[in-house]
């Protein structure tokens, strides 16, 4: 067995017969109709609806409250010439509506600039220096981006200074909105605009679509950065937005997006919305989280080849140190973690330590969630002020923005949602956080929210699964991304014809799965990211279940489909062949798969002698050496656990008893064994001679009532009786001793005579026989067999 990390859900809408006339109306495989219906799309209407992308299928911009207002008081400084700023923020969607709203008013030609605020600091959003600082340089209109919709008192403030504020957010609105000339977020109460989820960056396409009167393609690619990157769902416009987006960028004559994607290393014929999110994104969002954002706005508005491969290759750079401050946090909240793992504060995480950066706490908030699966808070201390300032991630069932507001009387600022937030307090209550934290979830979560879902979408056989319906998935269902994810299938039961470890530090598994259905087999290549050490848990022989997503792989002009793995699982139990491997390698694997901390692992002995052959530190770990009794049941060599049958998940058969019913009874009664590993050690004294035959036992009796008597150490007399019956001399004196103790001969000093009528015996009555039938059993199954037909013998047993 091997346990999935996550439980895998199917959605309930399994309509056979709703798929069958899809796929008929629309003329697509049914595998594509199911993946269809699952999206809500469940008539050739509909999927028409979905399929359209061309511009006619944007809403009118006028629909969104506030935008003539905003249109009009933008033209009419434009027209008499009055300085704009536009008020941006640091993140990728931030620094795209940034930019698309300087191409916006570079084409009105208007007189602007742009500010965007230093993430540490200013902080988020509009503050009061900054407009200060807008009077003083004759700014007298700041159009916000992507921020604004909470700026209550800021905006107060520069209407006070005599300026002119129109914001233009996406954010969820407080209750009390800003006094601000116009408001256009399609989230505010008073807006009847049709599609309320458009990214900051969307909301600025609106206006651009409004002011220009048109749909400015050449917007779009811009607007697909910040779309994806915001992780808004790819619905609706941001459909329409996201998938025009990414064709435009494709040839982009943008020459900062076409510098960032060199920097990159994107192919972009085969562009997709993950290379916005995975390649684009975070080189993006590196520059406000360690410098200033303002260079990315550089970068894309860059009329200079020169200059925008010199900016590109600056957040590149800064790219990779985020990723190291990232790992180094990380290792340290991990270890932090680790050691107050005994603490019964545990179902919500948070750590915090001096000097980690407040630009990168919410990745590693991220990393701690993906690891954990908590609700998880990371803060930096700043010695200096006794504040810390941080980042939250939450699970499904934890609203981590309403459990701050439960504690809210420990917090200075905080804010967010219910699965991110972020916050600042006074260190000296981080304790109390964490306690009131821990009390809320144990009212609010129970066991099972601790295991995270994946939403899968189908089950499918290997057999369904080729390039072209991989290629109608991504023509027909892309741009995939949040509210529209790529399809996860489940395929089951499949053999496994190789595996290996992939990466530098083999922390990737790439497995090559088969599956035979009707005759017809066929096979599939499987990368599990990150899942290198599950491959010392699936054994040669294991039928696996897998969930993931569909790929292809292009390699030397090869295509071949291809599973990215989410998750796997073995339902059956395993065994895994060690009886080659030497004693060191095993200690290693053993102290691997305690280190996973969810196996409870036993080696078995013969009896204490045995523990002679461990490293002194794999006898101080928490894995448990047994012997066996004759019922079958362990028990631990310190005597401190009696009756651990059923605790145990890894059973080591370090040293096979000679007793096979024995053995028998071990594997029948005991079924919570997930894997079993067959090493035995054998005795040196192993006599590893199998068992005579019956016909064998009546040619040597034979031969001794022809000598009536012989002498104890006539070894002539043995020499001849081997050549004659092909017997070596040792199977001949076990003979002997199997035919004295069942009285057909009897020992008379240093002599043997035959009895002449002996009492009839069977040879099963033999202790010796028994004894010696079942060492050659053990020996057949645990020696001479191969690993196909010692896994089918063990599991026969269970």
């Amino acid at each position: 067995m091997l346990q999935s990390k996550s439980k895998w859900k199917l959605p309930e809408n399994n309509n056979q017969e709703l798929a069958d006339r899809l796929s008929s109306d629309l003329a697509i495989p049914s595998l594509l109709a199911k993946l269809f219906i699952v999206r809500g799309i469940e008539s050739k209407e509909q999927a028409e609806v979905f399929l359209k992308t061309e511009n006619e299928m944007f809403h009118d911009p006028f629909l969104m409250h506030g935008m003539s207002e905003t249109v009009s008081r933008i033209k009419e400084a434009v027209e008499v010439g009055e300085k704009i700023r536009i008020y941006g923020d640091y993140d990728a969607d931030g620094v795209s509506s940034t930019t698309l709203m300087y191409f916006l008013l570079s084409k009105l030609g208007a007189d602007f600039d742009y500010y965007i605020p230093d993430r540490f600091s200013e902080g988020y959003g509009l503050n009061l220096p900054a407009i200060q600082k807008a009077k003083d340089e004759g700014i007298s209109l700041i159009i916000t981006v992507d921020n604004g919709i909470s700026a209550v008192e800021q905006i107060q403030y520069a209407n006070e200074l005599g300026l002119t504020v129109l914001v233009t957010d996406h954010h969820e609105p407080p209750d009390i909105l800003p006094n601000a000339f116009a408001i256009i977020n399609p989230k505010i109460p008073q807006c009847d605009y049709p599609f309320k989820q458009l990214a900051g960056v969307g909301v600025a396409l609106k206006l651009a679509h409004a002011l220009l009167g048109y749909i400015p393609d050449e917007f779009l690619e811009i607007a697909s950065i910040g779309t994806v990157a915001d992780l808004m769902p790819l619905t609706d416009e941001n459909r329409l937005i996201v998938k025009q987006g990414i064709e435009k960028m494709k040839t982009t004559s943008f020459l900062g997006l076409r510098a960032l994607l060199d920097v990159a290393e994107v192919d972009t014929s085969n562009l997709s919305s993950m290379h916005i999110g995975f390649a684009l994104g975070p080189r993006i969002n590196a520059g406000g989280r360690l410098l200033h954002a303002e260079n990315v706005v550089k970068l894309l508005t860059a009329s200079n080849e020169e200059e925008a491969q010199s900016l590109a290759y600056e957040l590149d750079a800064l790219n990779k140190e985020r990723q190291s401050i990232v790992n180094d946090i990380t290792a340290e909240a991990f270890t932090m973690i680790e050691e107050s793992k005994g603490d019964s504060n545990n179902n919500v995480i948070v750590v915090a330590n001096e000097g980690w950066n407040v630009g990168v706490i919410g990745i590693v908030a991220s990393k701690i969630l993906e690891k954990y699966y908590r609700p998880v808070l990371v803060l930096n201390i700043d010695k200096g002020t006794g504040l810390a300032k941080g980042s939250a991630r939450s699970i499904s069932g934890f609203n981590i923005f309403k459990a701050l507001s439960d504690c809210s009387s420990l917090l200075d600022h905080f804010g967010g949602h219910e699965a991110a937030a972020g916050l600042t307090m006074q260190a000296a209550h981080i304790s109390k956080l964490r306690e009131q934290l821990n009390q809320l979830a144990g009212s609010w979560l129970s066991e099972d929210d601790f295991v995270p879902v994946i939403e899968a979408d189908i089950e499918s056989d290997l057999q369904d699964i080729t390039i072209p319906i991989i290629e109608q998935i991504e023509s027909t269902l892309a741009p995939f991304g949040a509210g529209n994810p790529s399809p996860n299938l489940i395929l089951k039961d499949l053999r496994i014809l190789k595996k290996n470890r992939l990466g530098k530090e083999k922390q990737h598994l790439k497995l090559v799965l088969s599956q035979g259905m009707k005759e017809v087999s066929c096979s599939m290549e499987a990368i599990g990211f990150g899942k290198g050490d599950l491959e010392q848990f699936i054994s040669a022989d294991a039928k696996v279940d897998v969930v993931g997503e569909l790929s292809i792989n292009e390699w030397n002009g090869m295509r071949k489909p291809q599973l990215f793995i989410k998750d796997i699982r073995i339902p059956n139990q395993q065994v895994f062949d060690w009886r080659n491997l030497h004693i060191n390698k095993m200690v290693e694997n053993l102290q691997q798969i305690k280190e996973r901390g969810d196996h409870q692992i036993a080696i078995m002995l013969e009896d204490e002698n045995g523990l002679k052959d461990f490293p002194e530190q794999m006898l101080n770990t928490k894995v448990m050496f047994c012997t066996m009794d004759a019922n079958g049941e362990l028990t631990d060599i310190n005597h401190i656990a009696s009756g651990i049958n059923e605790v145990v998940s890894d059973l080591v058969l370090y040293s096979v008893p000679a007793d096979i019913h024995r053995l028998k009874a071990l594997f029948a009664q005991n079924q919570s064994f997930q894997r079993i590993y067959i090493v035995h050690k054998k005795k040196k004294n192993s006599a590893l001679k199998g068992l005579p035959s019956r016909d064998a036992f009546k040619t040597i009796y034979a031969s001794l009532l022809n000598k009536k008597n012989w002498d104890i150490n006539d070894s002539l007399f043995l020499e001849k009786l081997c050549k004659r019956s092909s017997l070596s001399k040792d199977m001949i004196q076990f003979m002997i001793g199997v035919f004295e103790e069942l009285n057909f001969i009897q020992k008379d000093g240093n002599s043997f005579r035959c009895i002449q009528s002996p009492k009839k015996n069977s040879l099963d009555s033999s202790s010796l026989y028994k004894q010696r039938w079942n060492q050659t059993e053990i020996e057949k199954i645990f020696e001479y067999s191969t690993t196909n037909e010692m896994t089918q013998w063990i599991l026969n047993q269970t």
